[in-house]
């Protein structure tokens, strides 16, 4: 099927023929018919599948056909709310490249940055805004923006909207809609609370849903790599030898993790930046772009700053550390291997992650291939070898901790690690500008996500 057959319009034909794209993905050839007949839609469908396009092409059309019809003033017709500064900057680049010959204004609206030059373009109006639910809410209270004229709501990744904890400042920010109005859903996964959610906005939606979470892409080859935590650094940096590896997108569980890591990696000559919620804005997109025109070898990323990153040509997904939420691994390893190209996924597990490898094997019903040709394979250790390492580690540091080693008290490995048991949760930190970023520490046992060229 070609874009031709979707009934669109030719200025948005035009756009796409200039993009270099002829052929919808299945998301966008199910999900634009039904947004054009303007029906609300309830869309699962992770990142990498398109599903950018598939609303913001008909959104485009809909609101062009209607503009043709009626002559209005430049209100805001349709709000697209996603959770990462990230993903709405890429969602608005996107109604830049489809809408570049519709005359439609488009703005997108973030935290962490001044607000003045936003609240200027929306003083001077828009057809589209993109925003981020807490520098939104905060305009709405400043009575800069007024959502009293809005045709279309459109909730991008509202799954982690939920786990970023955005999901009170979304319903404030529906109250303020027009009940009348056309509401598209799109989620990754559907946990009881975002069903919930989308039972309560949505008006007999019609559902489309692709490329189940569970599944990786045949495209891509899997590797995993046992090795001791200590040795994940000299583990990295032997891989990254190789010069084939022309760019590497790495994903640490936190943000230290991933700052340590571009510490070590740029010791030895390597140039690597990181992207997570500590970032100031600038800096977050300048290490975007450095990786995207590869002036940086190595990007390393937490699992929420890097959603909506969208590579083209990403042969290298590392997960330096297993994710303790198998979802997670399945929508990091999807960054690679897209539109039919191939891509590698390399896995580095140490010993307290074995049990979220389990986890990893049982959603993707198959295991990893293993790799033992590195020089920094996992010792096969004894459980009571290991409970006995960990309790002279503990000595190395100047004493045992909480009485490990005394009576009743039971020593660190044994069931209670210090940080890779799925029982350990973590905290979550606020980000500025209203926009709350990943935790510090793991999120424990939640279950939340984390052929030709295709739009995206």
């Amino acid at each position: 099927m070609s874009f031709e057959k979707l009934n669109l319009i030719e200025p948005i034909l035009k756009a796409l023929k200039t993009e270099g794209y002829t052929q919808p993905t299945p998301i966008q050839a199910q999900a634009i018919p039904i947004i054009l007949q303007q029906k609300d839609l309830l869309g699962c469908a992770q990142t990498g599948t398109g599903k950018t396009a598939a609303f913001a092409i008909p959104t485009l059309q809909l609101l062009y056909n209607n503009r043709q019809q009626h002559k209005e003033q430049k209100t805001i017709k349709a709000l697209v709310l996603t959770p990462t500064r990230e993903l709405a900057i890429q969602i608005d680049e996107s109604f830049a490249a489809y809408g570049r010959h519709t005359g439609l204004k488009h703005l997108v609206i973030f935290g962490g940055v001044s607000q003045n030059p936003q609240a200027d373009a929306l003083r001077r109006g828009v057809d589209i805004l993109v925003a981020t639910p807490g520098r939104l809410l905060d305009l709405m209270n400043q009575r800069i923006v007024h959502l009293d004229q809005v045709k279309m709501l459109i909730l991008d990744e509202a799954d982690r909207m939920l786990d970023m904890g955005f999901v009170n400042d979304v319903k404030k920010i529906i109250a303020k809609i027009p009940v009348k109005r056309q509401t598209l859903f799109f989620s990754a996964t559907m946990p009881k609370e975002i069903q919930h959610l989308a039972d309560s906005i949505l008006n007999k939606p019609e559902r489309v849903e692709v490329t189940p979470v569970s599944s990786t892409a045949e495209t891509i080859q899997q590797e995993l790599y046992y090795v001791d935590k200590g040795d994940k650094k000299s583990l990295l940096i032997h891989l990254l030898k190789d010069k084939t590896i022309l760019t590497a997108l790495v994903f640490t569980r936190t943000k230290h993790g991933a700052d340590k890591v571009v510490k070590d990696l740029n010791k030895v000559g390597i140039t690597a930046e990181a992207i997570h919620g500590n970032k100031s804005q600038n800096a977050r997109q300048r290490a975007l772009t450095n990786f995207k025109n590869r002036s940086t070898r190595i990007l390393v990323a937490t699992d929420i700053a890097a959603r909506g990153i969208d590579i083209d040509e990403l042969t290298h997904v590392i997960n330096f550390e297993l994710p303790n939420i198998p979802e997670t691994y399945v929508h990091r390893i999807g960054r690679t291997g897209r539109a039919g190209a191939n891509g590698i996924a390399i896995s580095f597990c140490d010993e307290e992650e074995k049990e979220f490898l389990k986890d990893i094997h049982k959603l993707i019903a198959k295991a990893i291939p293993v790799n033992e040709e590195h020089p920094y394979p996992l010792p096969q250790l004894t459980s009571q070898q290991r409970i006995l390492q960990e309790l002279k580690k503990q000595e190395k540091k100047g004493g045992n901790r909480g009485g490990a080693g005394h009576r009743g008290a039971k020593p660190a490995g044994a069931g209670q690690s210090s940080g890779g048991n799925k029982r350990f949760g973590g905290n979550r930190n606020k980000g500025n500008g209203g926009n709350r970023s990943e935790g510090s520490g793991m999120s424990g046992k939640a279950r939340t996500s984390g052929g030709n060229k295709r739009a995206s």
